[in-house]
């Protein structure tokens, strides 16, 4: 059976840190006891998917991050906005695709554009 107990606990730990929520804040939002999160941020736990789904799906966390680690390089931000992008219904991402490409156009261009 594969431990993944440190990719989860760092993957919960380290999202937990750049939302600024709490261990509390984060059990609340996954309806799991603290004592849960605390155990898995200290790698003491391997939860069931009764705890497991819940805590993934509250955080917004790429499961990629925590069942294969040696395979997630991408940075935060890229992983911010695909994660924000999976979310759109269909109609949100047609309207987003005109979006993208102009300000990706605009941050291509040779010309520095100031964003603001």
């Amino acid at each position: 059976m594969y431990d993944f107990s440190h990719s989860l606990g760092n993957a919960v730990k380290s999202t937990r840190y750049q939302r600024g929520l709490t261990q509390l804040q984060v059990a609340d939002m996954a309806d799991i006891d603290v004592r849960t999160v605390m155990n898995i941020e200290n790698y003491k736990a391997n939860p069931k998917m009764e705890v497991l789904y819940p805590l993934i799906r509250a955080l917004r966390i790429d499961a990629r991050s925590i069942f294969n680690p040696e395979l997630q390089r991408e940075a935060p931000a890229l992983q911010q906005l695909r994660l924000m992008v999976e979310e759109c219904s269909e109609q949100e991402a047609e309207a987003l695709i005109p979006v993208i490409e102009s300000v990706l156009s605009a941050l291509r261009a040779k010309a520095p554009i100031e964003i603001g």
